[in-house]
């Protein structure tokens, strides 16, 4: 019998830094509604869905910056978001700043300056607004210093701790649908140690909220935004069908205060096949009908891991960092 997860990809297109909160949550609630009017009983939203992706600045304005952050999951500025959701029966994935006092990490300020404030993190919330789940980006891209003579920064590990959860599986139930859930956060996708952490696990399908540069932050000239997107997709594409899952994922894109982010969000079956992909860089809802008994192939034959593993040969992988060439 067929476990059919109807499952909506809510690409948000930009969220400017001069935005009202007001602004950007009635964005996400009409997204929601929409994807309850097709019928969906889960919506993925990106990474950093309620703000600008503000690691693109050197910010030193402690006001500012914990503007950024959410003191608690929900909150009164986010609460209407979950009012709406449990009114139409809809759960959802929503990717934003967790601001947490353990993570502070003050420095000594100015350009070498380490601002913790918390973690990137997502929540995973059944229909009737329990948080199912919490996760942490593991995988933080960017810098703690500010490079000088570069236009947009990727400041991630100056703001945000690394994810200290690691990637933990959670099962969900009706009415979104019983299976087994995992939440990774725009470079993790990257990492294909993440996404076989929660194959290990199981995991039917895999939700990837991200806010993707549509250029190189360093100054190269060697990643297009097309070359990116494609990327994006096919690791999407690829880890799905290793780990015999499906995979949402799902972008915050367009020009944000000038910077490009690119669009692409797809929703992938577990032989790594796109059944859906956004055509614009706006605000656009992608709907399918995920059935999860569809991983059972993968599972039991070419990705059988328990017949088929050999993890006494993996030691390399969990011991060694960076590349050591042989001798």
């Amino acid at each position: 019998m067929a476990r059919i997860v109807r499952v909506a990809a809510c690409q948000m297109g930009p969220v400017q830094r001069a935005d009202p909160r007001e602004a950007t949550l009635a964005r996400l609630i009409a997204l929601l509604e929409k994807a309850a009017a097709e019928g969906a009983r889960l919506a993925v939203f990106p990474e950093l869905a309620l703000t600008t992706f503000f690691p693109r600045w050197p910010i030193e304005d402690e006001a500012e910056l914990l503007s950024y952050f959410e003191p608690e999951m929900p909150n009164p500025n986010v609460q209407p978001l979950f009012d709406r959701a449990r009114a139409l029966g809809v759960g959802f994935y929503l990717g934003y700043a967790e601001l947490d006092r353990g993570a502070f990490d003050d420095g000594p300020g100015g350009d070498g300056a380490v601002r913790r404030r918390g973690y990137n993190s997502a929540v995973l919330v059944a229909p009737d607004g329990t948080i199912l789940g919490k996760y942490r980006k593991v995988h933080l891209p960017g810098s703690e210093r500010v490079r000088p003579g570069q236009r947009w920064q990727q400041l991630e590990k100056r703001y945000f701790a690394y994810g200290d959860l690691g990637f933990p599986a959670f099962r969900t139930e009706a009415p979104i649908g019983p299976g087994i859930m995992g939440m990774l956060i725009c470079n993790d996708r990257r990492w294909p140690e993440a996404w076989r952490c929660l194959g290990l696990q199981g995991a039917e399908m895999v939700l990837v909220g991200y806010n993707s540069a549509a250029y190189d932050p360093n100054g190269g000239e060697g990643e297009s935004a097309a070359l990116r997107t494609f990327h994006s997709t096919l690791v999407a594409q690829a880890n799905a069908y290793m780990n015999a899952t499906w995979a949402v994922a799902v972008a915050k894109a367009g020009e944000e205060d000038g910077a490009g982010l690119i669009g692409g969000s797809c929703i992938v079956d577990p032989n790594g096949q796109v059944v859906a992909q956004a055509t614009t860089l706006g605000d656009e809802v992608l709907v399918a009908d995920c059935d999860l008994d569809a991983t059972r192939q993968g599972k039991t034959k070419m990705f059988d891991f328990a017949a088929h593993r050999r993890p006494q040969h993996y030691r390399r992988i969990v011991d060694q960092v960076g590349v050591v060439p042989p001798s």
